[in-house]
C-alpha cells in the first residue's frame, strides 16, 4: 500500500486517480499542513513512484495561502490534449473557515500552472499584487495556449452560490462548506459538484452535494443541490459515473466513516438508496473513481487510527466496480493483485490446531473438506507459517454453528487474526487476539476488533469466499463482493485455516497460494 514516509509526522490525505496511456497518476493531500498537492504514477496500481509535486500554497495574500483541500483531475473538454485540475483552497485571511474552488491547468500532467484569478467581493479587498502576477502568467503563455482557464478575466476562484447554499460566515455552522469538486462531462454539457450545504433544515442535517453547470470555457452557472438527504452534516468527496443507463452518486459520510452511494437513471430526477448502499465498510473514507482499460476503479485512504482521519492513513489497492444485475454498485477485488501470487500450498496437510478435543471429523478428498467439531472450539489450520496469501473456498455450513477463518496464527499462543462469519445473516467481523506481557492478570486477553461488514446471500448458510492477506492489507470478499477492506500488522505470519464452534462444514474447491511480500519502491515511497 502506499503512504507517506515510515516515521514522518505526515499522512496521505484525500486522493485522486487518473488513467493515461498505460500510467496510473495519484494526486494526493499531505497532511496535517495540506501546504502542496503530491504526485505519484504508477504501472500497475500497487507499486508508486513519486514525481513532482503537483501544485503549492500560494503567496500571502493569495486566496489559497493557508491550505490546499481536495482535488479532481480530469481532460479539459475544450482543449485536447490539456488537463484541468479544480482543488479546494483555504486563505489564511479567514482562518480557513470559507472554502473556494479552483484551477489549475496542464499540458501533461505532470507541471501545472494555476488559473489567474478574480478575488474581489465584500469579504475582502482583492489583493493587487496577486492579480497582476497571474495576469502576466497568462500573458506570458503563447497564444495557442492562452485558453479559457487562462483569461486574465478569471472567474476562480468559485464561491458557494448565496442563492442555494450556504455562503457566509453568519449561516449555519460559520463554517462555509465548499469543497471536493469533482468535474462530470456528458454529451455537450458539463457540471461540476461538491460538497457544500443547503440553506435550510437542522443545521447539522444539510450537508448536500452541490453543482454548477459549465455554460462556457471555464465559466461556471449555480444550479440547486444535485442531492440532499437529509440527513448528514456534510458529504465529502462526491463522485458522479454512469455504468449502463444508471447513474451513481458516491459519497463519504463522516458520521460513520464509510463510503455511500445513491442511484438514479436520469440526472434531475430524485436519487434512491438500496437497502444496503455502503461500498466499504468503517475506516474507508475520500473514495474517487477512475477508469481505466478494464473499466471502473474505486480508490479512497485508510486511518489506521480510529476517529482520526489525519494521520497514519494508507492508500490500499484499488477495488474494480460493478454493477449488479439488480442495479446494485459493489466493488470487487482489484484483478492486478493476481500478478503478485506464488505457490499453492498443499492444502491436504490439515490438522486440528488443539489436540485435546473428542468428537471431532476432519475428513479430505482433493480439495473438498467435511470439518466438524461438535462441541467447544476447534481450528483446522494447513501446514507451515505463511506471511502473504490468498485463501479462496466455497463454504456449505451444516447447522447452526459457528464458524469462520484464522490466519497469521502462532501454534503454541494461538494468536492471530480470527475472522468471524454468520452464514446465515450475512456478517463478517475481525478480530485480533493477542497475549498481552505475563503477570498483567485480566489484561492478559488482548481482544480487538478490527472491522466488521455486512453481505446479502442468496442462500443461508453458504457463501464462495476469498481472504487476502498482504502485507498489511487484509480483505475479505463473499460472492465476488469486498465486505472487509483493512490494514493491520498485529502479526506478520503464522497459520492459515478454518474454525467451527459446535457446528459442522464443508469446503469445496479450497486454493491457499502464496503471495510475494510487498516491495518497496524508490523515492520514499511503501507498498506493504
Amino acid at each position: 500500500m502506499f503512504t507517506e514516509t515510515a516515521g514522518s509526522r505526515k499522512a496521505i490525505g484525500d486522493v485522486d486517480l487518473l488513467y493515461h496511456e498505460g500510467l496510473y497518476h495519484l494526486f494526493h493531500l499531505v497532511l496535517p499542513n495540506h501546504d502542496f498537492i503530491a504526485h505519484a504514477v504508477s504501472t500497475d496500481a500497487i507499486n508508486w513512484r513519486r514525481v513532482n509535486n503537483a501544485l503549492f500554497i500560494g503567496d500571502p495574500g493569495s486566496w489559497d495561502d493557508l491550505m490546499l483541500w481536495t482535488m479532481a483531475v480530469s481532460p479539459d473538454p475544450y482543449q485536447p490534449g490539456q488537463w484541468r485540475m479544480f482543488y479546494t483552497g483555504l486563505s489564511r485571511r479567514e482562518q480557513g473557515n470559507v472554502q473556494r474552488i479552483g484551477l489549475a491547468v496542464s499540458d501533461d500532467l505532470f507541471h501545472w500552472r494555476k488559473s489567474p484569478v478574480n478575488w474581489s467581493d465584500e469579504r475582502g479587498p482583492q489583493d493587487p499584487a496577486a492579480v497582476v502576477r497571474a495576469r502576466e502568467i497568462a500573458r506570458q503563455q503563447p497564444t495557442s495556449d492562452r485558453n479559457a482557464t487562462l483569461d486574465p478575466e478569471s472567474h476562480f476562484p468559485l464561491e458557494a452560490p448565496p442563492e442555494f447554499y450556504e455562503s457566509s460566515l453568519d449561516e449555519g455552522r460559520r463554517w462555509v462548506s465548499f469543497r471536493d469538486p469533482f468535474y462530470f462531462r456528458e454529451g455537450e454539457r458539463g457540471w461540476l459538484i461538491m460538497a457544500a450545504r443547503t440553506k435550510e433544515g437542522p443545521i447539522v442535517r444539510r450537508g448536500c452535494v452541490g453543482v454548477m453547470e459549465e455554460t462556457a470555457p471555464g465559466k461556471f452557472a449555480a444550479r440547486p443541490s444535485l442531492h440532499h438527504p437529509g440527513l448528514y452534516d456534510d458529504i465529502e468527496v462526491p463522485n458522479l459515473l454512469r455504468i449502463e443507463n444508471e447513474y451513481y452518486l458516491i459519497g463519504s459520510i463522516r458520521e460513520d466513516s464509510k463510503i455511500r452511494y445513491w442511484h438514479t437513471n436520469q440526472i434531475g430526477a430524485p436519487w434512491r438508496s438500496y437497502h444496503d448502499n455502503v461500498l466499504l465498510a468503517q475506516g474507508n473514507y475520500a473514495a474517487r473513481v477512475c477508469q481505466d482499460d478494464h473499466g471502473w476503479l474505486l480508490w479512497n485512504f485508510f486511518s489506521l487510527v480510529d476517529l482520526d482521519r489525519t494521520s497514519q492513513n494508507l492508500m490500499p489497492p484499488p477495488k474494480r466496480l460493478y454493477r449488479t444485475k439488480k442495479g446494485l454498485l459493489r466493488a470487487a477485488t482489484f484483478e492486478g493483485l493476481e500478478q503478485w501470487l506464488g505457490e499453492r500450498v498443499d492444502t491436504r496437510c490439515v490438522r486440528p490446531l488443539r489436540s485435546d478435543l473428542d468428537d471431532q471429523i476432519c475428513s479430505v478428498d482433493g480439495n473438498a473438506f467435511d470439518l466438524a467439531c461438535e462441541a467447544g472450539f476447534q481450528a483446522f489450520v494447513f501446514d507451515g507459517s505463511i506471511a502473504s496469501a490468498r485463501f479462496n473456498a466455497k463454504i456449505d455450513l451444516c447447522g447452526l454453528g459457528k464458524c469462520g477463518i484464522v490466519f497469521r496464527v502462532d501454534p503454541d499462543t494461538q494468536d492471530g487474526y480470527y475472522l468471524s462469519l454468520d452464514l446465515l445473516k450475512g456478517i463478517a467481523q475481525l478480530r485480533a487476539w493477542h497475549t498481552g506481557e505475563p503477570g498483567s492478570g485480566e489484561h492478559m486477553m488482548q481482544f480487538r476488533a478490527l472491522q466488521g461488514g455486512n453481505w446479502h446471500g442468496s442462500a443461508p448458510g453458504k457463501a464462495e469466499l476469498s481472504l487476502m492477506a498482504f502485507g498489511s492489507y487484509l480483505e475479505l470478499s463473499v460472492d465476488g463482493r469486498v465486505v472487509l477492506s483493512l490494514a493491520d500488522s498485529t502479526f506478520t505470519e503464522g497459520l492459515f485455516g478454518v474454525y467451527l464452534e459446535s457446528a459442522r462444514m464443508q469446503l469445496y474447491d479450497v486454493d491457499l497460494r502464496k503471495m510475494r511480500e510487498p516491495e518497496q519502491s524508490s523515492g520514499h515511497l511503501v507498498t506493504g
